[in-house]
C-alpha cells in the first residue's frame, strides 16, 4: 500500500469574514504529482501556504499532516523537507546564479563541500551550467523560473510545492519544466502542483483537485474526470456567439449545450451527431475535437468570471 505522504481533512482558512479554504479534505500519497485547478481567488496558493505555516489554518478542528509533521506545530521540520516554487520568482538580482543558490544552501546549513556539489549538479539539471556567474537581471524569464526550480531543490526535498510554475513562459520552456517535474517524480519526490495550464494538469498530475470559492468540487485522476464529467467529444465554431443558444434548433437528442455570455460549446459522445449539429446550424466552419480537462473545469467552475478574477 502506498505512503501517504499528505492528509488534509476539514481545513478551513478566513481572510476578513471571508472563506478562502472551506471544509477543504484531502489525501496525497508519496511519489505522485497532486494538483489543484480553480479560478483566481478559488483557495489554492492559500491551502499550499498552510501546508507549511504561511497562512496558519483557522481552529475549527480541521487537521493538516504532511509527511508525520503538523504545520501548526512542526513548521521547521516541514521547511526542512520541502521545497517551495512560489508564483514570483524572488531571485536576488545584486547576485549571480550561483550566489542565489548559495545562500539557500546556507539556509538549510549545508557545508560549503556539499552545497558546491549539489549546485553544479543543479545547473546541470537545469540546463544553466553556462550562465553560472551570470546575474539575475541577464537572464530570461524562463531562465529565471528554471533557477527558482534549482534554489527549491537545494535541499534535495521529499516535497516539492510548485505555484503556476510555468505561467508565462513559452512552450519550449515549458515543456523543459515539465521534462524536469517528472524526473523529480520518478527520483521519489511528491509534488504538488497549482496551474492555470489544463494540458499541463492533465500531462503531470495523478489525481488532482479542481477547487471553486474555496472548496474542493472534484477530485480524481485526470483522464477519469473527463470521462466521467464530459461527453466524448466537443464542437467549437466562431460562428456560435454569445446569443446563439441553440435552444430553438432541432438538434439530436445526444447533442448537449453549453454557452454563456463569452461563446456556445456542443458535446455529445457521437461524434457524427455534433456533424448533424453543425449542418441545422449552418456553421462553415467549425473544429470537431474530444473532450478535455478544461471542458470538465468550465462545467465544474462555470463559465463566468469569479467577482475576484
Amino acid at each position: 500500500m502506498a505512503e501517504t505522504a499528505i492528509d488534509i481533512r476539514n481545513v478551513n482558512k478566513t481572510f476578513a469574514g471571508k472563506k478562502a479554504v472551506d471544509d477543504v479534505s484531502f489525501q496525497v500519497e508519496a511519489e505522485t504529482c497532486f494538483g489543484f485547478l480553480g479560478p483566481n481567488g478559488a483557495g489554492k496558493t492559500t491551502l499550499m501556504k498552510m501546508l507549511y505555516n504561511r497562512a496558519v489554518r483557522d481552529d475549527r478542528g480541521g487537521t493538516m499532516n504532511v509527511f508525520g509533521f503538523d504545520p501548526a506545530k512542526q513548521e521547521l521540520c516541514i521547511k526542512h523537507l520541502s521545497g517551495v516554487v512560489p508564483q514570483e520568482d524572488s531571485l536576488d538580482e545584486e547576485l549571480d546564479v550561483v550566489q542565489n543558490l548559495r545562500v539557500y544552501a546556507q539556509f538549510h546549513s549545508m557545508d560549503s563541500k556539499r552545497a558546491e556539489g549539489r549546485i553544479k549538479e543543479l545547473l546541470e539539471f537545469i540546463e544553466l551550467a553556462d550562465r553560472a556567474k551570470a546575474k539575475i537581471r541577464e537572464l530570461s524569464g524562463g531562465m529565471k523560473r528554471r533557477l527558482v526550480l534549482a534554489r527549491a531543490l537545494i535541499n534535495q526535498p521529499r516535497l516539492l510545492i510548485l505555484d503556476e510554475p510555468t505561467t508565462g513562459l513559452d512552450p519550449q520552456v515549458r515543456h523543459l519544466i515539465w521534462d524536469m517535474i517528472r524526473r523529480l517524480k520518478r527520483q521519489g519526490a511528491t509534488i504538488l502542483l497549482t496551474t492555470h495550464y489544463m494540458e499541463e494538469a492533465f500531462q503531470l498530475c495523478d489525481r488532482l483537485v479542481i477547487m471553486d470559492k474555496g472548496r474542493v468540487v472534484l477530485e480524481g485522476v485526470p483522464q477519469d474526470l473527463v470521462e466521467e464529467t464530459v461527453e466524448r467529444y466537443a464542437l467549437e465554431s466562431y460562428e456560435l456567439g454569445a446569443d446563439d443558444t441553440c435552444a430553438q434548433a432541432p438538434l439530436p437528442s445526444s447533442v448537449r449545450v453549453e454557452s454563456s455570455q463569452q461563446s456556445t460549446r456542443l458535446f455529445s459522445d457521437e461524434m457524427d451527431d455534433l456533424k448533424t449539429a453543425a449542418e441545422i446550424l449552418g456553421l462553415g466552419r467549425f473544429h470537431l475535437r474530444q473532450s478535455n480537462l478544461e471542458d470538465v473545469f468550465l462545467r465544474t467552475t462555470g463559465r463566468s468570471l469569479n467577482a475576484q478574477q
